[in-house]
């Protein structure tokens, strides 16, 4: 069976992306500067990997002709990091990229994200570009956890909608598209609602059985508070973006994707937050 490399594998996305392409029975190799969070078995090759090395760009794509590509987050430079990687990849015999973007970075030319898939598409390879919404996880498990815990989630989102969206329903169209081989094809990929975060906040507040308010923050605050927070400034700029973009109602609309391409519904919030009330419980307790 054919081997797959997958980068950021041990974020959120990457781990449940490898366990859709092994229920596919694909066989991975698995990118990451973090080794020692992967388990390597019969079917998992964990491999050392860093984009700004590209010393180990080629131990990474040793016999494969298949990649799923993920870009650092929040990152402005990352076609500077990706565009080598890409090139290299064409020249040791890769066929076929599906590219993790982001919902609506094909409305900015000079989205970081935009301009690696215009790279892309040009560079004679096969590719798949998919565009998800903001992920779920952020509130069960990423950034947005703390809040939660706190018992007030804060973000510059006013009271604009968001369509988000699970990382198991990426992972399973991320599958499809190796299996089915779906090149060409630009996705945007959502969740089957479009929610206020004070509707979200609403909806935590029922599944854990105490209260999470919402309270909008304005980009200033949200500025100073990430920089209190010792965010690089890059990153708080690139995060103020794309709350622009939320506020805008550019992350409202939903798409049928999901259920094409993988035949199932994708997971709304609220069976997102009953799946992850244990999280919520242990915040609770704590």
């Amino acid at each position: 069976m054919e081997t797959i490399l997958v980068t950021g594998a041990s974020g959120k996305l990457g781990k449940a992306v490898i366990e859709a392409l092994l229920d596919k029975d694909f066989n991975v190799r698995a990118a990451t500067r973090k080794t020692t969070r992967i388990k390597w078995t019969d079917r998992v090759q964990p491999v050392l990997f860093d984009y700004e090395d590209p010393g180990l760009y080629r131990a990474a794509l040793d016999n494969i002709s298949e990649v799923f590509l993920v870009a650092p987050p929040l990152d402005f430079q990352a076609p500077e990091k990706l565009i080598p990687f890409i090139d290299k990849a064409g020249e040791t015999g890769v066929r076929h990229i599906v590219f993790n973007s982001a919902m609506s970075a094909n409305s900015d030319k000079q989205n970081p994200l935009r301009i690696i898939e215009r790279y892309l598409m040009k560079s004679g390879l096969d590719y798949t570009i998919l565009r998800p919404n903001f992920f779920m996880e952020n509130f069960s498990s990423g950034w947005i956890s703390p809040m939660i815990a706190a018992g007030t989630i804060r973000v510059p989102a006013g009271d604009a909608r968001t369509s988000f969206i699970s990382v198991e329903d990426i992972a399973g169209v991320v599958a499809a598209c190796f299996e089915e081989r779906r090149y060409g094809e630009e996705c945007s990929l959502t969740g089957p609602e479009s929610l206020t975060y004070g509707e979200v906040a609403r909806i935590i507040s029922d599944a854990c059985g105490r209260t999470v308010n919402y309270i909008p923050m304005t980009e200033a605050e949200m500025v100073q508070h990430a920089r209190q927070q010792g965010m690089p400034e890059s990153a708080i700029l690139y995060l103020a973006g794309l709350f622009d973009q939320v506020r805008a109602g550019l992350m409202a609309d939903t798409t049928g994707v999901v259920r094409e391409v993988t035949g199932k519904p994708p997971m709304s919030f609220k069976e997102f937050t009953r799946k992850n009330i244990d999280a919520c419980e242990i915040r609770k307790a704590a």
